[in-house]
């Protein structure tokens, strides 16, 4: 482990060395206002929206001090949410020139009140409808803009009988970061103060998955990636880690050079690239894949990057800058680096797009932009490296890339973004492959069984009698077709070797109308089927229907064409359509009307 110590006064870059530093205020963080291309930013109690010269477009007096370390955060179209004197006040300006800007008390105690509770951070959605505020100690609270509370949750959560979060020590554990939303996942991510990094649903009150980091460090920062990723930076170890936003698991992690803050954190832009300054000099930038990028403008022996830095308007452009020292040392005491530096000679603010390092601009401070901003109302103020970084990203200099709605930003960085789907078996894989595959074949034999049990059991014909004799009935009518159908097969073997007298052709033609009869009823009665309410099945004989007769023809020994021809009556047609008669009242009808044999007497072509 290595563990930055580094003393540096911080360099002054607005023009103040005939002038008292006590003079001039500190300005808050910046926050870039995408709608309106202003910055807004705090100072003791006032709050001022700037123009991206550096001109005062409006100033609202505040009842509270702000909180320098925390900056401005954006509430939707007219509102910005600001923390002061451990509240959250929202300032509402709308359309300056029809209304003034007005600022009341969202959370926390009204005036003349003392608060009792420490803010450690909020966070608000991009509709802005719902903000998420960590108040020391206390937990996790989801406020509509209205003011309702949503639901609230501490680090530690007993679920299904077992407890989240605080697993090494539950007395002194509490949510020590600002709330990051993830805003493609409606994700909230938050650590606390064993080193452990929480996953939550914007819209519940339960975790998703908790990631303990305590082995590298307790403080770390979080940058949501909005592309499936999301980014832990390690200050003390100098680390970058990206995680699956789905399950927690760290996808990769890499070394970069020493940082200046213990809340230095990377910036991401819309490529998917994430870029960070090191006191090394060097601005380091990894692919969503991990693949690495070091750019420097100067010597990096003798400069380095103090703060983070900023997107240009695209997203797809970064502004950062290299200051020149005049000397620069490095000594690494045990696990322990040092980096000292002392009197810079000047600044290099550039301009380039990490994803192909291209470089758009670049200019030296002193030039000829910081000397427009200390001509404007910023030379009322004490201007650093983050603050002037933030006009010059503002001001669009030197950006020939069309500027982007936040809305725009966020559909392509969620774009990229891949789905992940959650594999619920583990193991073989050719073992889960036929399993599979015989799972789906079990899944239609069973289908098909359901299917004909349930076209079984509506059968009309089922409801008078038994399966047993249903079955037993079928069986032997079945035997008995396919006794007929051997005494047939020897009559014609018979008739084709030798001359049949009239007695045998009568016997062939029962035996014809009887083999009938039989396939009628078990393509009918005792079918296994649908009930049959259509036409009879062809039969397999050679059979002719001719209007209500039937013939049977075959060759006799003679080489001569004989047909048996009968006619039913109408009682017979009516029988054969009725599932429920039998052949009996055919037959005898049938024999009622002897068959008649004709003997072509012309030869078989």
């Amino acid at each position: 482990m290595t563990l930055l110590l580094f003393f540096l006064v911080l360099l002054l870059l607005a023009t103040i060395s005939s002038l008292s530093v006590s003079s001039y205020h500190w300005l808050s963080k910046p926050l870039l206002g995408d709608d309106d291309g202003r910055i807004y930013a705090c100072s003791r109690t006032n709050f001022f929206a700037f123009e991206s010269n550096g001109t005062i477009a409006w100033t609202l007096h505040l009842d509270y001090k702000c909180n320098l370390g925390t900056a401005p955060v954006r509430g939707g179209h007219g509102k910005v949410y600001l923390v002061a004197d451990n509240r959250i006040l929202v300032i509402k300006y709308g359309s300056i020139g029809t209304s003034e800007p007005e600022a009341e008390v969202f959370f926390g105690p009204g005036p003349g009140q003392p608060a009792e509770a420490e803010i450690i951070g909020l966070s608000v959605s991009t509709s802005g409808s719902t903000l998420y505020i960590n108040v020391n100690n206390r937990g996790l609270f989801a406020y509509h803009s209205h003011g309702r509370l949503l639901w609230s949750v501490g680090p530690v959560l007993y679920q299904y009988g077992y407890r989240q979060g605080c697993r090494k020590n539950i007395t002194d554990c509490y949510f020590n970061s600002a709330p990051v939303l993830d805003q493609c996942e409606a994700s909230i991510y938050i650590s606390n103060t064993e080193g452990e990094l929480y996953c939550l649903s914007i819209r519940s009150r339960y975790f998703r998955w908790i990631q303990d980091f305590s082995s590298l460090s307790k403080n770390f920062t979080i940058t949501p990636g909005n592309n499936g990723h999301l980014y832990v930076t390690v200050p003390t170890m100098a680390l970058v880690l990206a995680l699956d936003v789905f399950s927690g698991n760290v996808l990769w992690q890499r070394s970069i050079g020493p940082l200046s803050k213990v809340d230095s954190a990377p910036v991401v832009d819309s490529n998917g690239w994430i870029s960070i300054g090191s006191l090394d000099g060097f601005l380091y930038s990894f692919s969503p894949n991990g693949v690495l990028k070091k750019f420097s403008r100067m010597n990096a022996k003798n400069s380095m990057i103090q703060v983070g830095p900023f997107l240009d308007c695209s997203g797809f452009a970064v502004y950062s800058s290299q200051i020149e020292m005049e000397g620069k040392a490095s000594h690494t005491i045990g696990e322990y680096t040092l980096v000292s530096a002392i009197r810079p000679k000047g600044a290099l603010f550039t301009m380039l797009v990490p994803a192909t390092g291209s470089i758009y601009w670049s200019e030296r401070y002193p030039g000829h932009v910081s000397t427009l901003f200390s001509e404007s109302d910023l030379s009322r103020f004490v201007m650093n490296e983050e603050t002037l970084l933030a006009f010059l990203a503002a001001s669009k200099i030197g950006t020939p890339l069309q500027c982007r709605t936040i809305g725009q930003k966020l559909a392509s960085s969620c774009s990229q973004e891949r789905t992940k789907l959650v594999s619920i078996y583990t193991g073989n894989e050719r073992s889960i492959v036929l399993f599979l595959f015989f799972e789906s074949a079990l899944m239609l034999v069973l289908v098909g069984v359901v299917r004909f049990c349930c076209t079984f059991w509506a059968k009309e014909k089922l409801k008078d009698q038994g399966l047993g004799s249903f079955l037993d009935k079928r069986c032997s009518l079945q035997l008995k077709k396919k006794a007929l159908d051997r005494t047939i097969t020897e009559l014609e073997q018979k008739a084709a070797e030798e001359t049949m007298d009239g007695e045998i052709f009568e016997k062939l033609g029962d035996i014809v109308r009887e083999r009938e009869c039989i396939e009628r009823k078990l393509s009918t009665t005792y079918s296994l089927g649908r009930d049959s309410t259509g036409s009879q099945p062809k039969p397999m004989l050679p059979v002719h229907h001719v209007g209500r007769t039937k013939s049977y023809s075959f060759q006799d020994a003679t080489q001569k064409n004989v047909t048996i021809l009968h006619t039913l009556s109408d009682t017979a047609s009516s029988e054969s359509s009725n599932e429920g008669e039998t052949c009996m009242l055919e037959d005898m009808e049938a024999k009622a009307k002897r068959p008649r044999v004709d003997l072509d007497t012309s030869s078989s072509e």
